[in-house]
C-alpha cells in the first residue's frame, strides 16, 4: 500500500493577523507608505506586506522598531488582540474591540480617520462626537 502525503499549509496565527492589521492601521493613520516603513525598517516592502497580513510574525525587536517609527507604545499593537488558544485558562474576557480595527483599516474608516485628525478645534470634535452619539443613540459621559 502507498502512503499517502498530505501537505499542510501553515495558517497563520490570530494574533499576528491583529498584529499586522493594527502596523497597517497605524502606518496609515500617518499616511506612510509600505515602502517608506520598508525603508525605515531596512526591509523590503513585501516584507512589510507579509508582517501586515500576518504571514510573517513580527520579532520583538522589529516590533519596538516598528513602535518607534509609527509613533506609538509598543503594547498598541496588542490592544484589543485575540486570546491565544490555551495562553490563560479561565480568564475573564475582556470585550473584542476588533471591529474598531476592522473599520478603522477600512477605505471609509481611514478617509473617517484622516479627516477628524485635520480637525484642530477639540469645542468642534467634542461636538462632532456627541453629534454621533445621538445619531446611535449612545451617550458616554465624559
Amino acid at each position: 500500500m502507498a502512503a499517502k502525503i498530505v501537505i499542510m499549509k501553515k495558517v497563520p496565527n490570530p494574533v499576528d493577523i491583529y498584529v499586522g492589521s493594527r502596523v497597517r492601521m497605524r502606518r496609515l493613520m500617518l499616511g506612510m507608505t509600505q515602502e517608506a516603513l520598508a525603508d525605515r525598517l531596512r526591509i523590503s516592502f513585501q516584507q512589510v506586506q507579509k508582517y501586515e497580513k500576518g504571514t510573517n510574525r513580527v520579532s520583538a525587536s522589529r516590533l519596538v522598531a516598528m513602535a518607534q517609527i509609527l509613533q506609538v507604545p509598543v503594547p498598541f499593537f496588542f490592544e484589543g488582540a485575540p486570546e491565544s488558544a490555551g495562553v490563560v485558562r479561565g480568564a475573564a474576557k475582556a470585550p473584542s474591540f476588533s471591529y474598531v480595527s476592522d473599520f478603522l483599516i477600512s477605505a471609509d474608516g481611514h478617509a473617517l480617520m484622516r479627516a477628524f485628525a485635520r480637525i484642530k478645534d477639540s469645542a468642534l470634535l467634542r461636538s462632532i462626537v456627541r453629534l454621533v452619539e445621538q445619531l446611535v443613540g449612545e451617550r458616554s459621559d465624559g
